[in-house]
């Protein structure tokens, strides 16, 4: 069978992108890149976000009038209808698609889900960046396996737990304060929670087959209720309000962890993390390089702006204990910003096998 998909003309994309353009000038950039900050008076009455326009409507130019997808054969596969403007999904009587497998809606107007009752075969939805805030409307799409509902104004997690063949799950930069109703979602392999209001970690014990967890810029303050989750090997929980490093002794098979922008202020907790590859503790509040020599398998270290200032931790901890570490961040400490014309030089004699320094890479 033939697979399309949505293709404008020049002239049509043209026209779209100057909408765009006079629509957010101003304002550039702001739909992909924003993130929550807790202010709540971007929202309408029923709590979806006002992106977009200044006013929260659409000023001119509606969304394409008519059938513009009269074109597409009744077995294409997959749709990506980007940035179009759409506000109203059953009026493109998507239920012809019979063999739709992959739909995208990333950056419209839509304010409710509906419209996706007839396509069970649907495995991929992306809803990114639109203007509702209830998750409702997917009853029939059993056969998902990826559903991406960032960047809207959502505030609960609910009427998603039968879609029981999930294996990625975005919810980023929406208002979600509890993690909750994911039980059922066995087969998830990757959730994306990053930018809510998440005050603690909870209600993942069910998961266990995840291996990827975003927790970014959330307002969680301890590390727990991990210890389910053996097969995790990226664990994400930059921008909270941690202050140990803790509970991760049951997660064996982690490979990268990234703490930054919190305020703990001792490596430790990471005794049992054996495998561990990647390690960043950047913009944290930690004065001594410790308890990281026992990461043989450690690649990378991530420690810029810290409180470190002795070239010899850096020696002791890591000359010899970790013979495939490639690259080191510890700009921002005072064992750069006390020395800055011998940084670098002494950097690459305390740790001879490393390849680059902060950004940049070390010369043979």
């Amino acid at each position: 069978m033939t697979e399309r998909r949505v293709q404008l003309n020049a002239d049509e994309a043209n026209r779209l992108f100057q909408d765009a353009k006079t629509i957010n000038n101003g304002n550039s950039g702001s739909n992909a890149l924003a993130h929550d900050s807790g202010d709540e008076s971007n929202e309408d009455d029923n709590g979806a976000l006002q992106r977009g326009f200044p006013t929260g409507e659409p000023q001119e130019n509606p969304a394409p009038g008519g059938d513009f997808l009269e074109d597409f054969q009744d077995d294409t596969e997959e749709l990506e209808l980007t940035h179009l403007r759409i506000d109203n999904i059953p009026a493109l009587h998507l239920d012809r698609f019979k063999n739709l497998q992959r739909l995208s809606f990333r950056q419209n107007l839509i304010p409710k889900i509906r419209g996706l009752e007839g396509l069970a075969s649907l495995q991929e939805l992306d809803l990114y960046d639109n203007r509702f805030s209830k998750i409702e409307g997917l009853e029939n799409l059993t056969n998902l396996v990826s559903l991406d509902l960032s960047f809207n104004g959502i505030r609960h997690i609910k009427n998603a737990d039968h879609l029981v063949k999930l294996t990625d799950l975005y919810f980023v930069s929406n208002k979600i304060t509890v993690i909750e109703n994911l039980s059922t979602l066995v087969n998830i392999t990757n959730l994306e929670l990053g930018s809510n209001r998440i005050r603690t970690i909870e209600n993942l014990d069910r998961l266990v087959n995840l291996e990827k967890l975003w927790l970014g810029k959330n307002k969680i303050t301890k590390l727990q209720n991990l210890s389910n989750l053996k097969r995790l090997k990226i664990l994400s929980i930059q921008s909270n309000r941690l202050t140990a490093i803790e509970g991760l002794e049951e997660l064996e098979d982690l490979e990268e962890i990234y703490l930054s922008h919190n305020g703990i202020e001792k490596i430790e907790g990471l005794d049992k993390n054996l495998k561990l590859t990647t390690v960043d503790i950047g913009n944290n509040k930690v004065s001594k390089l410790e308890n990281l020599g026992h990461l043989k398998e450690l690649v990378e270290l991530w420690a810029s702006n810290n409180l470190l200032d002795s070239f010899e931790d850096f020696e002791s901890e890591l000359k010899d204990n970790c013979p495939e570490l490639e690259t080191v961040y510890a700009e921002g400490n005072p064992v750069q910003t006390n020395n800055y014309t011998t940084y670098r030089l002494k950097m690459k004699i305390m740790l001879p096998q490393i390849k680059q320094i902060d950004a940049q890479y070390v010369r043979p």
